[in-house]
């Protein structure tokens, strides 16, 4: 964890701000996905974290290395764990 928190202190604040609205948007296409599966209790958790790292970017990304990299090691929890419990997901081969 510590060769992680590293890699955090490198970045700029912009990157790590850019870092955290990215999983935020990973995390909402999990709750829609988890909603497609009829998962409800899992997409209200995960659209619930990506708000809270949604407006808390700014924060997590100027303050502390080591809890930003907490953040962001739960939230890709969520997605792996989703990830697991769901590997066969389903494709949409709508024309719009």
């Amino acid at each position: 964890m510590e060769e992680k928190t590293n890699i955090i202190k490198d970045l700029s604040v912009e990157e790590r701000e850019e870092i955290f609205v990215d999983i935020a948007r990973s995390l909402e296409d999990t709750a829609r996905e988890a909603l497609v599966e009829g998962d409800a209790q899992f997409a209200e958790l995960s659209i619930n974290m990506a708000e809270a790292i949604r407006v808390s970017a700014d924060e997590l990304a100027r303050d502390d290395p080591e809890n930003a990299e907490c953040v962001l090691l739960r939230a890709t929890a969520m997605i792996s764990q989703f990830e697991a419990v769901h590997p066969y997901r389903m494709v949409s081969m709508a024309v719009h």
